[in-house]
């Protein structure tokens, strides 16, 4: 029996900035408008041809891969954690192995939008602990901007969202009193509709459903979000499934050195941060200039802490995310 450790990270956001006041040009809102609910002041979006889900992701992996101190060979699984993939199918985990040039390695991908990089890291954390495999490349990738409507009838969401991408390596560790010490997953599909993309989808509207109504008011292929219904859950299941971490390691909210939330919205974050007493240097959030990108949202933020040197050899790092379906999970690393 081994424990996983993260041995390396890596993040890649696009180039292009999106202020709230380049928004505020296509659409009917404002910063002051869009801080005040959500907390974010600018997010990235993709330049199409530049960038997509897949090579932001090698881009991070490339990253990670380097600081890490492994060679790509010596990557035995792929789990990428997206909602967007370059195709419906196949996913963009054969796309990676492909792109960086791995050999015929194993590649799942992960559908559990904002839990997607804690549920992508519990799956790859079992099968080191298991010692299957000894080193697993986990990424989470978004390009949600294209996908967006960007009117003023979508400011709700369209406003929340950015793309990017992060990734890690977990490599075996022998000292069972480091690496990940447990992860915590949940679901609640009764409220899988709060949180939705609907079409197109085999189980309702298709491609051909949509051409063929070429309805121009026609909303089901884009997110729709209840935010206040997923706000109160959102704040609930946080606070539940990191008291499920610390208790099920006899740890104290006092053993937090670092909380890294799914970057969601800081409203979130900072309700959590307040119930659990946790001063600015337990807690690390960027949602501020990348906005919410979804499974990228923890790496990224992630990677961005340890290159500020917020976290350090022996601290307690707790993950945790909330997002559609609903999902919730998460995962308490002794770094």
């Amino acid at each position: 029996m081994y424990h996983s450790k993260i041995s390396g990270l890596g993040f890649y956001v696009p180039s292009n900035v999106v202020t709230n006041d380049d928004l505020s040009k296509i659409i009917d809102t404002n910063d002051e408008w869009i801080q005040e609910r959500t907390g974010i002041k600018e997010r990235r979006h993709i330049i199409p041809g530049e960038d997509t889900t897949t090579s932001m992701g090698v881009k991070a992996a490339k990253i990670a891969i380097e600081r890490a101190g492994i060679d790509k060979d010596d990557i035995d699984f792929i789990v990428f954690a997206t909602l967007s993939p370059d195709y419906y199918f196949p996913g963009p985990g054969v796309l990676v192995q492909r792109d960086l040039g791995l050999k015929t390695i194993g590649a799942l991908d992960v559908r559990n939008q904002c839990s997607g990089f804690v549920y992508a890291l519990s799956v790859a954390d079992q099968y080191i602990k298991t010692g299957m495999y000894k080193n697993i490349l986990v990424i989470g990738s978004e390009v949600q901007s294209s996908g967006l409507d960007m009117t003023t009838r979508g400011r709700g969401v369209s406003v929340i969202f950015g793309d990017g991408a992060g990734a890690a390596i977990l490599s075996r560790e022998e000292d069972l009193s480091k690496g990940i010490l447990s992860t915590h997953l949940h679901s609640e599909g009764i409220h899988a509709e709060e949180l939705v993309l609907t079409a197109p989808g085999m189980g309702g509207r298709w491609v051909n459903d949509i051409l063929a109504d070429n309805d121009p008011d026609d909303e089901s292929y884009f997110p729709h979000m209840n935010g206040q219904f997923v706000f109160k859950n959102a704040v609930v299941r946080f606070a539940e499934v990191i008291n499920e971490g610390l208790e099920a390691n006899n740890l104290k909210v006092s053993d937090i050195d670092m909380l890294i939330p799914h970057q969601a919205n800081l409203r979130i974050s900072q309700y959590i941060q307040n119930k659990f007493k946790l001063n600015d240097d337990q807690v690390y959030n960027n949602v501020q200039k990348y906005g919410n990108t979804t499974a990228a949202s923890i790496p990224i933020a992630l990677t961005e802490a340890w290159e500020k040197g917020k976290i350090k050899s022996g601290d307690t790092v707790v993950l945790a995310a909330f997002g559609s379906g609903f999902t919730w999970a998460s995962a308490i690393i002794k770094w």
